[in-house]
């Protein structure tokens, strides 16, 4: 969808995604695959903000911390451990942007 109706030539390419962190096994890898291989050599920024929830493990942010390092620029992290942390979540964010 992105190559062809937003051609990152031509548009700034911002992902957001939210989530409580919990894939089935097999998905995680998929996930990260497509994210390193299709969504960010695209995108500007992609940001992902884990959702604190008290039923699973949260296992995908440890996996994208595994799967990419710090240095990795148009990546941010964060966790939301409750609903007063999502706008500083924003505003890490958004003070990333390029």
């Amino acid at each position: 969808l992105i190559s062809r109706e937003f051609p990152p030539s031509v548009w700034n390419i911002y992902l957001f995604h939210f989530s409580d962190g919990d894939n089935w096994g097999e998905d995680n890898e998929l996930s990260l695959r497509l994210l390193g291989e299709r969504l960010l050599p695209q995108a500007n920024l992609f940001c992902y903000g884990q959702v604190e929830s008290p039923y699973g493990s949260g296992e995908f942010m440890r996996s994208l911390r595994r799967a990419f390092d710090s240095e990795t620029e148009n990546l941010v992290l964060s966790e939301i451990r409750d609903k007063n942390a999502i706008y500083e979540s924003i505003k890490l964010f958004l003070g990333k942007g390029k």
